[in-house]
């Protein structure tokens, strides 16, 4: 248990390594569903073409969205773009960083579907069979036929099985031009996407480096702050649970010592103090329901804006106001030396 724990805080703490780690694997998995898939045309001029166009198209946008939800960023994208802003606004280039990232790396595993999808050329040769020239192919010895009988036996190229008009057509010749045809695009396909990452990077530099850095840094910002926030709330919630569970057994052996006569010593009192000090102050001075209540709602609609000062505020009232709760709130917490608001221009 203890390897896998490591392993998991490994993969928390590189995220992006992690992603990447998962867009690959999805590439993997593209090809390989692709080999394991048993690719059958209906040899049919009504359906010919939707399958596959669609054995093309479908299983990539598929993968797309799936890529979207893998990612844990997603959640943390559409939240940080319906919050309120508040106190804090928001910058649409860092929206835009955001997405573009969970687009790049999502589109791996669609664009490797797509490119060994036309160089098999199956699906390109069921969907466009019956837009060859029969006299390109045929024979011209052969018998003649009429539009819907030339229509269905062009469909039934990709079927070898039942393909009954080699008088007619050569079928072998007609399946080595299709196919070529398809590995044509995909080649093309393959070198567009290279290119176009290629020119990604090449142009990036280009621009102000100081804009893209500050994105950069303002887009990891959103996601540690999010996942500090809440494992805060994760501490805060078992310290509350335990401090809870804690006085009510302390108040129920206390009706208990009171109904039998007996009474607590100084000294044991002492010795509760210590041992609850600990869960005392990962409360950060939040006892009650209603008080955690209202801190949740203000960090949604209103978060803290970013600013650092080392400036020791002179109440709790000030407390309230830089943790961004409403009036009639009044934060209970010790004051510390140092006291934390934030604020940035973004």
């Amino acid at each position: 248990m203890d390897k896998f724990r490591m392993m998991f805080q490994f993969l928390q703490s590189n995220q992006e390594s992690f992603m990447n780690g998962i867009c690959g694997i999805m590439a993997l998995a593209s090809a390989q569903l692709y080999s394991a898939f048993e690719f059958n045309c209906p040899c049919l001029p009504e359906y010919n073409y939707a399958y596959g166009i669609g054995i093309l198209v479908i299983p990539p946008i598929w993968f797309f969205l799936l890529g979207f939800v893998l990612n844990n960023n997603v959640s943390m994208l559409a939240e940080e773009w319906r919050r309120p802003t508040g106190k804090r606004r928001k910058d649409p280039t860092v929206l835009r960083y955001m997405f573009c990232s969970i687009a790049q790396r999502s589109l791996i595993a669609p664009a490797v579907w797509i490119s060994v999808t036309l160089m098999d050329g199956k699906s390109f040769l069921c969907a466009f069979s019956i837009e060859l020239d029969i006299n390109q192919f045929g024979n011209s010895s052969g018998r003649a036929l009429s539009d819907a009988e030339r229509v269905k036996l062009l469909a039934k190229i990709p079927c070898k099985d039942i393909f009954d008009g080699h008088e007619v057509i050569s079928r072998e010749a007609a399946t080595r031009y299709l196919r070529c045809i398809s590995q044509a695009f995909g080649w093309f396909f393959l070198l567009l996407m290279t290119f176009t990452a290629f020119l990604v990077r090449a142009i990036r530099p280009c621009f102000t480096q100081a804009a893209f850095l500050k994105t950069k840094y303002w887009s990891h910002y959103i996601d540690i702050e999010r996942k500090m926030f809440d494992e805060t709330c994760t501490e805060h919630a078992k310290s509350f649970a335990k401090v809870c569970i804690q006085q009510y057994f302390e108040s129920i052996s206390g009706e208990m010592h009171s109904f039998h006569g007996h009474h607590s010593g100084k000294t044991d009192e002492e010795e509760e103090d210590g041992k609850h000090k600990s869960e005392e102050e990962k409360l950060l001075g939040i006892r009650a329901q209603d008080d955690m209540n209202k801190v949740l709602w203000n960090w949604h609609t209103c978060k803290p804006p970013l600013n650092l000062k080392k400036d020791q505020l002179p109440n709790g009232d000030s407390n309230g106001k830089i943790n961004g709760l409403t009036n009639g709130y009044h934060s209970h917490a010790t004051p510390k030396k140092e006291w934390v608001a934030y604020y940035s221009k973004v």
